[in-house]
């Protein structure tokens, strides 16, 4: 990591950013991944039913509750649910994935929200689903940058793709990369393993590609705070795809002013539908 990118052998590099461009796309068309989401529902006091999970809902203060008819039931961890059960309160950020049929229904809290989000394989926007383009990999966005720590991680705030929802990361520090001669910075989050999350726009969004945001995965620091920003990486979000995900936005220092011509591109319909938070101005599910 300690050699820019430019230098390592072109056919080489686009062979490894196939191979994991491929898996990434496989992950995305998994019969329970985002494509496979059928509705976003916001749950309050009053037990719910909705047309796509089984059981009625509702958020208490000990946690998320299902109630369970005769005729139905689900299945967590191998433990079968049926009655009335009690999730327990879940972490912010936090899903569980309890089984109905061939369905999975995710039940987690989003920006101080308990959601249900049930995924059902044979969703028409997953079965309709024929992959993203993409500009071609190019060492030349493979950057050898840095990594700069906070002396304590900062609670960072950010918007949403639901509108009045907003989200709160600990940044842990930032990523400096140079590139035609000018330095820029951006704040990461923590990622998994050891890794950092980088949320950006850039000259590109809105343009070739998705115009709110754009996320890339960068490896652990080396012991000396060297990092690889391979911008050939950068993915889209679910938000990107479908108007039931609340996926966060960049924080304002990410939003670069130059043009990252690399990564997945718009998709090819991607959503124009406003989202929002129940309540007084916001449709009920």
């Amino acid at each position: 990591m300690t050699v820019q990118a430019e230098e390592t052998d072109r056919a080489g590099f686009a062979a490894d950013w196939e191979q994991w461009h491929a898996q990434h796309e496989k992950v995305r068309a998994d019969p329970h991944g985002f494509l496979a989401i059928t509705g976003l529902h916001w749950l309050d006091a009053t037990p719910t039913r909705f047309p796509d999970a089984p059981g009625a809902w509702s958020s208490t203060a000990d946690g998320v509750v299902v109630e369970l008819s005769d005729d139905e039931e689900l299945t967590l961890d191998g433990q079968e649910l049926r009655g009335r059960h009690d999730f327990g309160v879940i972490e912010e950020r936090g899903s569980l994935f309890p089984v109905s049929g061939d369905a999975v229904i995710e039940v987690a809290k989003r920006g101080g929200y308990d959601i249900v989000r049930p995924r059902h394989p044979e969703n028409a926007l997953r079965l309709a689903y024929t992959g993203t383009p993409t500009y071609a990999p190019d060492p030349r966005w493979a950057r050898t940058g840095r990594y700069l720590p906070f002396d304590a991680p900062r609670p960072t705030t950010v918007g949403a793709a639901v509108e009045g929802l907003q989200h709160v990361y600990d940044a842990p520090g930032q990523v400096e990369f140079t590139l035609d001669g000018a330095t820029h910075r951006l704040t990461a989050f923590n990622g998994r393993a050891g890794s950092l999350l980088v949320l950006l726009t850039d000259a590109t969004s809105g343009v070739t590609t998705y115009a709110a945001n754009r996320a890339l995965s960068i490896g652990a620091p080396d012991a000396d705070g060297t990092v690889l920003i391979d911008f050939n990486r950068a993915t889209n979000l679910p938000c990107a795809y479908t108007d039931l995900a609340t996926c966060p936005l960049p924080p304002a220092e990410n939003r670069l002013t130059i043009a990252i011509e690399a990564g997945e591109k718009i998709p090819a319909a991607p959503v124009a539908t406003t989202r929002s938070v129940p309540g007084e101005e916001g449709p009920r599910p």
